[in-house]
């Protein structure tokens, strides 16, 4: 399977550069999709952040290091950690104990083995959805800046949501909406050549007002429906279609925004959809 065979490559040239510097955007090209994309994706099948996964493979080799009686800067320096403070947490982060204790007689370490993929596709309970192309429509609402590294991301998003909620934004916000979609939308604009951004905003070719504007791109989008509890219902959506549905699609993730669109204000039963940029495997994204 190429998708898979793809995610390795990627995941080989990490382990290849844990001495060096890692480009999160080398790895996504490997795995053909974006940087956004290749982090979720990873997330997902592995069940932790890729830059936890990093940070364990590096400590578990500086352990051997340290073993073999390297020194302690020495080997801080080799795993990119400028001081000798940051390599000491993140080593205690992972074994518990600190660099000068590694040699010691009976100390106990963590050691973490190279992950590489192999899906099996269940299938018990189906997953429904569509394909739609989109041209370019036009949004507004407020955004917040997001990181490179999408876990950092965990507090941004919620506050985001949480200045809608109490702002009084969002009676404002609605009156706006004449567009493409209907509903409110939680959009990961997360491009490779742009500064990425989360927006809570809704369609519409209105004045923005007091809200600031961006232009979604025309795309072919895998669209997928879903009810629940947030924010667990959307997650097991979304891990659903990057383990399930991606890898016998046919299609890879196109280096475009992850539309969410809400149709109902209650989170404890939440209706939406879910909007994934998509591209045939052989077209160029």
């Amino acid at each position: 399977m190429d998708w898979v065979k793809q995610l390795n490559q990627a995941l080989a040239y990490i382990e290849a550069n844990l001495e060096g510097e890692i480009h999160l955007e080398r790895a996504a090209q490997l795995a053909c999709c974006s940087t956004y994309h290749f982090q979720r994706m990873f997330t997902y099948l592995a069940g932790i952040p890729l830059s936890e996964y990093i940070r364990r493979r590096r400590m578990t080799k500086a352990a051997l290091d340290l073993q073999n009686g390297a020194k302690v800067l020495d080997v801080a320096l080799k795993y990119g950690y400028d001081s000798p403070t940051a390599f000491n947490r993140a080593f205690r982060g992972i074994h518990g104990v600190a660099p000068s204790s590694a040699k010691e007689p009976g100390v106990q370490l963590c050691s973490f083995q190279p992950i590489s993929f192999v899906i099996t596709i269940k299938g018990e309970v189906a997953l429904n959805y569509r394909i739609e192309h989109k041209e370019a429509f036009r949004i507004v609402g407020i955004h917040a800046p997001m990181e490179k590294e999408i876990e950092r991301n965990f507090q941004t998003v919620p506050k985001l949501w949480e200045e809608i909620a109490s702002g009084g934004i969002l009676p404002k916000l609605l009156p706006l909406m004449n567009g493409q979609l209907s509903g409110v939308l939680g959009v990961c604009a997360c491009g490779e050549k742009e500064d990425w951004r989360y927006w809570i905003a809704v369609a519409s070719d209105a004045p923005s007002g007091e809200f600031d504007a961006y232009t979604i791109p025309a795309f072919t989008w895998a669209i997928f429906p879903g009810s629940g509890p947030m924010p667990g219902a959307i997650q097991e959506l979304e891990k659903r279609i990057a383990t399930e549905w991606l890898p016998t699609s046919g299609y890879e993730f196109a280096d475009g925004p992850d539309v969410e669109v809400y149709f109902t204000p209650d989170p404890k039963q939440a209706t939406f959809e879910v909007w994934v940029p998509v591209c045939k495997g052989t077209e160029t994204k």
